[in-house]
């Protein structure tokens, strides 16, 4: 078999010439492609190129088309080296898909849909791109804020008596129902979370529209988040409109009022618990801002890549957990707190953790040991997955 010599920046490689031809589209493969890098003096081909690149290039001839890069090597120095030999597409994309590289994605074919869709998806394509993700941001914060104030009991009440004492309740009995509380549209809160909405919906659907590609867009997640984000919406709303106007209101502080009213009947108390539900769902829209911050998409990849790790995490808690709460509650038997073993899960649960609340604790010098050893054991847990994360996240981060 004939041998070939490489010289790369000083470093002889030799390997068979029919170990090259199995690639016969790259630059080593080729033979009128590297005959210009050859030296007739030295009988070799030279290449002044980056040495520990050059042993990852030339194991995908000797492998067969494995690429793997090496640690001391960045991505962006490899990426160059697998130009300059020629590797091909399929082996930057296959280079690119284990580094993670976004897929480049396939933009509108009509120009107005080109256009929405680099507005809205794109902030940094142009600057009126900039403009619609500043709105966006401010809206999700405006948003986040709303939902937050709307529970504050005296910013509740301070609208409620402005409207009744304006609206004052008619001596009959026959209004005095329809007058129990003001009605949900005349509450700032909701008028500001309409306006949210609005724009949430616009957003949704100007990138709906201008999508190039429809199944793709449904099953992203970003797309879910945002559609859980206004659904909550015209649920509650419509809910509340299809019952009475004692019922017509959406904020967590003024189903105090309607309690005595709904537990005289409970499809009334029902259709209220699911409104809290739905709307509780709200506080998901946070999870929006993903959208525009580079942080929490490293923080996502991050979580994403060390589920494997933080399932163990869960698993070994799951064991500690069982194993402490049934030591404390036979350590204690009759001095404790502990009523049962699934009762003091709880404790193990706070105690693993360094929580400690202290709402339960063990009293004997037994159920003392082995609240020690279960704090210890808990430290021991928590900090067995920790470098792999943060190996994971300063991979993602430096990427």
């Amino acid at each position: 078999c004939l041998r070939v010599s490489i010289n790369v920046s000083g470093q002889i490689y030799e390997t068979q010439l029919q170990t090259l031809n199995q690639f016969p589209e790259t630059l080593l493969g080729h033979a009128d492609k590297r005959r210009k890098y050859y030296d007739r003096s030295r009988n070799q081909y030279f290449f002044d190129r980056n040495r520990r690149a050059f042993d990852a290039i030339l194991h995908y001839y000797q492998s067969g088309g494995r690429l793997r890069r090496p640690m001391d090597i960045s991505v962006d120095v490899f990426a160059d080296e697998i130009k300059f030999f020629q590797l091909g597409t399929e082996a930057m994309a296959k280079y690119q898909e284990i580094e993670g590289y976004k897929k480049r994605e396939k933009l509108p074919k009509n120009k107005l849909q080109r256009t929405i869709w680099l507005l809205f998806e794109k902030p940094e394509s142009s600057n009126p791109a900039r403009v619609v993700a500043v709105m966006s941001i401010s809206v999700i914060f405006l948003s986040i804020i709303c939902f937050c104030l709307e529970t504050v009991p005296s910013l509740q009440h301070s609208w409620i008596d402005k409207l009744e004492s304006s609206n004052p309740r008619p001596n009959g009995t026959g209004n005095a129902k329809k007058r129990l509380v003001p009605h949900f549209t005349q509450n700032p809160f909701w008028i500001i979370e309409t306006i949210c909405i609005i724009w949430f919906t616009i957003e949704l659907s100007c990138r709906f529209v201008s999508c190039p590609t429809k199944t793709s867009f449904c099953f992203d997640v970003l797309n879910i988040i945002d559609l859980v984000a206004i659904v909550p919406y015209f649920v509650t709303t419509a809910s509340l409109a299809t019952t009475d106007e004692t019922e017509g209101l959406c904020f967590t502080p003024l189903f105090d009022r309607l309690k005595k009213h709904t537990s005289q009947n409970s499809s009334k108390g029902i259709s209220l618990a699911f409104i809290r539900v739905v709307r509780l769902v709200r506080v998901f829209r946070i999870f929006k801002l993903s959208r525009h911050s580079t942080g929490l998409q490293i923080l996502g990849q991050t979580l994403k890549s060390s589920f494997r790790e933080l399932g163990l995490l869960l698993f070994f808690v799951l064991i500690g957990v069982v194993l402490f709460s049934s030591a404390v509650y036979f350590a204690g038997w009759k001095q404790t707190y502990f009523k049962s073993i699934p009762d003091a899960f709880w404790w193990a649960i706070v105690t693993m953790t360094t929580v400690g609340y202290g709402d339960m604790h063990p009293i004997t010098v037994a159920g003392k040991v082995v609240g020690s050893v279960c704090a210890l054991t808990g430290i021991l847990c928590l900090a067995l997955p920790v470098p792999v994360i943060v190996s994971n996240f300063m991979y993602f981060y430096q990427r």
